[in-house]
């Protein structure tokens, strides 16, 4: 742990366990007085509340006593710390050297941005949840948590996603996991899983960001694709052990995916849903916004165009990974991707001679005149549908096939090579 002390790690796991992620004016009292002695205090004003001994309390101790009082009788940090590590969990703190500080950074600007209007007496908690840092993040898995951010790329959307939606989530994860970017997301149905999976099919790190206790999965029956996430990469919660997501976690959850990540994909949301409350934190963040545009039939898709639209802040409109790059990658990664790309005088045999077993036979599966989808070509192949993920943005990026709204063809020079 870096050196950090018993004291501090129970004093942290005691106020993850009574107060709710965000909580205003818990991170202000430790900002200024410390994790271990604002612990103290909250258990001394928990007394004198249960007492009704509260008329000497400062406005400060009557905010930290509602935040807290109701939850103190029975905590036991000590316990929430073993129970985690039965499930291979662990607490990282602001004082260990796992702390991401570098990610946060921006999280932490808007927290003081906060407090001088709370302080102002602007005490209304914002139903999308406050821009406020962690006290403390709980842990599994053997990723780099003080790394993560630098990066990384957050791709949110629709639990109910449609076909299309979780192949462009796929493929998009898939894509920049090729380019090392860590995908974040929050490890739900549709989109969120689509993306975690795209990522995995690649042997790439992904980050699952849950709104509940990580001994307990949810939606459980995403719990195997939780299990492969923290082999590859991580698990990470504000919540103790034992904690039920809750809708207002879930929204105070979304500005953690947000501050994850560089930059932020919406592949499919519904105008009002938790995907695009993850996006106005990233905009509240300064961290660009990318949206994929769809159907204009789909409501599945009109919270995307309702960003791209948007007159003040529009998303940027992203359709492949090379667009994603062109927004939140490092200098000379968009070269990187020009010179996959066969140049001019390169044979489609060399080309294809580069390609893994798994990658060649998804493009041998290509139909010569016409798009396919993902569903036929795992038909054809007999391949996993994410390995066929995880091929496509490959093959799309050394020029051998391209996108379109059916699914994806063949390049036209390697399709009349098919012919002849």
């Amino acid at each position: 742990m870096g050196g950090v002390t018993e004291q501090v790690l129970l004093a942290r796991a005691l106020l993850s366990r009574v107060a709710e992620p965000a909580s205003i004016p818990v991170w202000d009292a430790v900002r200024k007085r410390g994790a271990v002695r604002v612990a103290a205090e909250v258990c001394r004003l928990a007394e004198a509340t249960r007492l009704d001994d509260t008329e000497s309390f400062t406005p400060e101790q009557q905010e930290l006593a509602k935040a807290t009082a109701a939850r103190v009788d029975g905590a036991d940090p000590g316990a929430d710390l073993e129970i985690a590590a039965r499930h291979g969990v662990h607490l990282v703190v602001p004082e260990s050297a796992e702390w991401p500080h570098f990610t946060l950074s921006a999280l932490e600007a808007a927290g003081v941005r906060r407090l001088r209007t709370w302080n102002a007496g602007k005490r209304d908690i914002a139903e999308y949840g406050e821009p406020i840092p962690p006290l403390s993040l709980w842990v599994r898995g053997g990723g780099d948590l003080a790394t993560l951010g630098t990066q990384s790329v957050g791709i949110v959307g629709s639990r109910a996603s449609t076909p299309y939606g979780s192949h462009v989530a796929g493929d998009l994860a898939a894509g920049l996991a090729r380019r090392e970017f860590t995908v974040v997301s929050g490890g739900a149905h549709g989109i969120d899983a689509a993306a975690h999976r795209g990522a995995l099919a690649v042997g790439a790190p992904t980050v699952v960001v849950s709104a509940g206790g990580l001994d307990r999965p949810y939606p459980v029956s995403n719990a195997a694709l939780f299990d492969r996430a923290a082999a590859q990469g991580l698990l990470v919660s504000e919540s103790p052990p034992g904690c039920a997501p809750r809708r207002h976690r879930f929204l105070t959850r979304n500005r953690l995916i947000a501050a994850f990540s560089t930059g932020t994909v919406v592949v499919e949301a519904a105008a009002r849903s938790g995907a695009m409350n993850t996006a106005g934190h990233a905009q509240r963040l300064g961290r660009p916004v990318m949206a994929v545009p769809g159907p204009v039939t789909s409501t599945m898709s009109a919270g995307c165009h309702v960003l791209l639209a948007n007159s003040d802040a529009p998303a940027t409109l992203v359709t492949s990974v090379r667009d994603v790059v062109q927004v939140i990658g490092r200098i000379g990664d968009e070269a990187a991707d020009e010179s996959r790309v066969p140049k001019r005088g390169t044979t489609l045999q060399q080309a294809l001679d580069e390609l893994d077993p798994a990658t060649r036979l998804v493009f041998d599966a290509m139909p010569a005149r016409r798009a396919v989808r993902p569903d036929e070509l795992v038909r054809v192949t007999g391949l996993p549908l994410p390995t066929v993920l995880g091929a496509l943005p490959d093959l799309e990026t050394r020029g051998l096939v391209v996108a379109d709204g059916a699914g994806h063809r063949l390049a036209p020079s390697d399709r009349n090579a098919a012919e002849h």
